[in-house]
């Protein structure tokens, strides 16, 4: 019934009608943190911009579909959660946050990114995983800082040979999208230590013994026709993938272990 009666007075915008949802918002937070996950949030308070010291703003599962400008207040915002919202767009004032380290914008209708965000180069880990991507969003290439991309479940069929660019890159997550061919460019980005190419149409995996920093290759669910050779050491999830470790792991299970385990220091929960 409290769901049933958010969603209700989401639709009004009156000063106490934002107050139900949100609370009174009077004082800082102490840790700097401000959660409004689930509120059923149609557009987000002013007043929420009004925390200048803010660190990290969470807003996921809510019904946002923009910002108000006055979130360019918080320039000392280090955590960006927008996941599972209702973008089409990136709001531009996002880009305006130039302290970002993280960005959650997954499951969403995102099928661009501005130009503007390339002003985020403090910007280390990007999530978009579930939106509309058709074509790579090439301004990600010129995110210096990029340490881990998330672009899994879209609809890419190839990544832009710009990528190379981004010499901090260490794990790329593409599960889920269209690729017909191990993408090219990922052979001359030796410092990548995670490549999930999980669940594409790939049918011939070149060798990748030459990443020489390579640690984890997820590339389980493509209808390939060889497993990719590695380096010594080198953990591979797929089809005829060494199992002398996880000799109990079979399937799915050893996929999302994997994943897991790759991504424990990214949870936000952390």
């Amino acid at each position: 019934m409290g769901n049933v009666v958010r969603g209700a007075v989401a639709f009004v915008p009156s000063e106490r009608c934002q107050r139900f949802l949100v609370g009174d918002l009077k004082e800082m937070p102490l840790d700097r943190t401000l959660d409004l996950s689930s509120r059923q949030l149609r557009r987000l308070p002013v007043r929420a911009s009004a925390f200048d010291e803010l660190v990290k703003l969470y807003l996921s599962d809510n019904h946002l579909s923009n910002l108000p400008p006055e979130l360019r207040n918080l320039q000392k915002l280090q955590l960006l959660a927008l996941d599972f919202n209702c973008f089409e767009e990136l709001p531009l004032v996002v880009c305006s946050l130039v302290q970002l380290n993280i960005l959650y914008l997954g499951n969403n209708r995102l099928y661009r990114l501005p130009k503007e965000l390339q002003q985020l180069t403090e910007l280390k880990t990007l999530w978009l995983e579930t939106n509309c991507f058709t074509k790579f969003p090439r301004v990600i290439c010129e995110l210096p800082n990029i340490k881990t991309l998330h672009l899994g479940y879209n609809q890419l069929r190839s990544l832009p040979t710009e990528l190379e660019r981004l010499e901090e890159l260490r794990s790329i997550w593409l599960a889920g999208n269209l690729l017909n061919e191990f993408p090219p460019v990922l052979l001359k980005m030796h410092y990548l230590e995670v490549i999930d190419v999980d669940r594409n149409g790939i049918r011939q995996f070149p060798s990748l013994t030459c990443l020489r920093g390579l640690k984890l290759v997820i590339y389980d669910h493509n209808p390939c026709v060889n497993a990719p050779m590695v380096a010594d050491g080198v953990r591979r999830v797929g089809r005829w993938a060494d199992s002398s470790d996880d000799e109990e792991e079979e399937g799915d299970g050893k996929v999302a272990k994997a994943g897991v385990k790759a991504q424990g220091s990214l949870e936000k929960t952390e």
